[in-house]
């Protein structure tokens, strides 16, 4: 079965990790995906994948901390499309570490995770509900915004702040558009060593595969795949009665 046949899902932060995943996996269920990323080229070899695999994609060039982008962006996906189906704000950083932040890194971190977010779901609005189902909106925040993160404060905060988003978000917008939140933990991709140092430092890796030994019940990272798969359901029908969720993929981190 096919759940989004027919769909248009927009995606941030697609051209890799859990983004592109998600994309190779919604549009390989019927959606036609609207690949968005800072790195084009990026976004466009992700659309190539899925034309490839018998799929249907758009690629567009998104810096989300900027809200004009974003609304030129949601302004073509609407001379084109017509509406929207599903948007999964998606794109993040794991930002500065530690307490000496500058305010240029705290203004990148906060534009990117939290002020990209907020634009993205405020510009697609109009375009969901012209969806001819029950549109969905999801954003990826993670464990980190519903413990306290011991490496960066400012990446709790900004991502605390998406969990908030998306529960107030799916009070206002009910019944026509369901909202959730995704919390991933540990996942296997590039960005995942760059929460545990600004710099490639070594010992990273073994710093990092240590935490998950010892912090992570089922004692390994997580794939990108998984975290697709469960946007893959909070988008569809199967999650027809889910809205204000904040879903931990995480292996098991915050059952303590």
């Amino acid at each position: 079965m096919k759940e989004l046949d027919g769909r248009i899902a927009f995606i941030t932060g697609a051209a890799s990790g859990m983004g592109r995943a998600t994309a190779l996996l919604m549009a390989s269920h019927g959606a036609t995906v609207i690949v968005s990323d800072l790195d084009e080229a990026g976004a466009k070899a992700v659309v190539d994948e899925i034309t490839q695999a018998g799929g249907s994609g758009v690629a567009k060039a998104l810096d989300v901390t900027s809200p004009e982008q974003i609304t030129a962006c949601m302004d073509s996906v609407g001379a084109q499309f017509g509406h929207l189906d599903v948007l999964y704000a998606n794109a993040g950083t794991p930002g500065a570490t530690g307490h000496n932040v500058s305010q240029a890194e705290y203004d990148f971190s906060v534009g990117v995770n939290l002020t990209g977010a907020y634009f993205a779901a405020q510009q697609a609005i109009p375009l969901l509900n012209k969806s001819p189902h029950t549109a969905s909106i999801l954003f990826t925040a993670s464990t980190a915004g519903l413990v306290g993160s011991f490496l960066s404060p400012l990446y709790s905060m900004s991502k605390g702040g998406v969990v908030m988003l998306a529960k107030a978000l799916a009070l206002s917008l009910a019944p026509k558009i369901r909202v959730n939140v995704i919390c991933p933990g540990p996942i296997d991709t590039p960005m995942l060593p760059r929460f545990w140092s600004r710099e490639k430092q070594e010992g990273v890796e073994e710093r990092l595969d240590s935490w998950v030994a010892n912090d992570i019940p089922l004692k390994r990272r997580g794939r990108p795949e998984e975290i697709a798969e469960a946007a893959l359901f909070l988008a569809g029908d199967r999650a027809s009665f889910i809205t204000g969720v904040a879903l931990p993929v995480d292996g098991g981190f915050t059952a303590r």
